[in-house]
């Protein structure tokens, strides 16, 4: 069952650090509620800063704190951290070699009513072009908090994809996470599903297990980093199984597959299918519609998976 919502680990997480490590100040353009860290105003109200809706301010203001020894942690919606902001995080964020940890919320169809012009579907494909940086999202509220504690720790830039609501969980308390690395969450050895973040690993799992009622065993990785992509692990099993399908709440262009493609291309590893966004703007509807509408679903990996196998066994 869902616990708390994603954005209040979130906070909670910062609140916990900023006891122990007086760097950590936290940034909001006008979006404190929607983020859930009225929590860390009220703990520490002299490290809360508010830009108003002035996104590139935002990171202008991080990467100066940054630069006088703090670690900040920006967030807004993800549309208008890589969108609207980027050239001020590329240059006085990720250049400047500074640890900004850049949190872009409501990714993918997770923006729902807020619609099209709010859904980042391209945010990854964006922040994947920025040399040194890591790129997480977290699928539960465990890897949440592991990645927040590892961002802060990090010397580095940093950007995160935010689900802000309740999901279920996947991983154990107690678990432990690094920047770089996945997760192996089912074996397999007909395919193997690579995917990211809280709407997608959950719908990989789901169709792992329609697949395997059909006698088509899949290997699930969570990939948890778009950037670096834990490219030994994923090709361990892309060797295994000959065939690879990549699953994300983001376009197929740019984004996991596009990583994974580079990856088995160099390699001559396996097959490649994606499962993703393909050639769409975002619209306005509850989040099921929205993955139903663009194929995010276990539905698409299961009829995508079963084309993929018989792909992979013709001559």
């Amino acid at each position: 069952m869902a616990g708390k919502e994603m954005r209040t680990v979130y906070a909670e997480t910062l609140v916990r650090l900023a006891a122990d490590d007086p760097r950590i100040v936290v940034l909001e353009a006008d979006l404190m509620r929607a983020t859930g860290t009225g929590l860390f105003k009220d703990a520490y109200p002299e490290r809360m800063i508010n830009v108003g809706v002035a996104e590139a301010n935002l990171l202008g203001v991080a990467a100066g704190l940054a630069a006088e020894g703090k670690h900040p942690f920006a967030a807004t919606f993800g549309c208008f951290a890589s969108r609207r902001a980027f050239d001020q995080f590329f240059i006085s964020c990720a250049y400047a070699k500074l640890p900004v940890t850049l949190v872009g919320t409501d990714p993918g169809v997770s923006a729902a009513y807020n619609g099209g012009t709010h859904m980042p579907f391209e945010d990854i494909g964006i922040m994947r072009t920025v040399p040194a940086l890591d790129i997480v999202e977290p699928s539960d509220a465990v890897s949440l908090e592991a990645f927040v504690m590892a961002l802060a720790a990090s010397p580095r830039a940093g950007y995160m994809r935010l689900h802000r609501k309740a999901v279920d969980p996947i991983y154990a308390k107690g678990e432990s996470f690094a920047l770089g690395k996945g997760k192996l969450l089912r074996e397999g050895e007909d395919l193997l599903i690579v995917a990211l973040g809280a709407i997608m690993v959950p719908a990989a799992l789901e169709a792992a297990a329609r697949l395997a009622a059909e006698g088509i065993n899949a290997a699930v990785i969570d990939a948890l980093c778009a950037k670096p992509l834990d490219a030994e692990l994923i090709l361990s099993w892309a060797k295994k199984t000959g065939a690879v399908l990549t699953a994300e709440n983001h376009q197929i262009a740019g984004g996991l597959g596009s990583a994974v493609a580079e990856l088995l291309a160099e390699t001559g590893a396996a097959l490649l299918t994606r499962v993703g966004v393909v050639e769409a703007f975002g619209e306005v509807g509850t989040q099921d519609y929205l993955a139903a509408h663009f194929g995010l679903n276990a539905e698409t990996i299961v009829e995508r998976a079963k084309a993929l196998v018989r792909r992979r066994k013709q001559p």
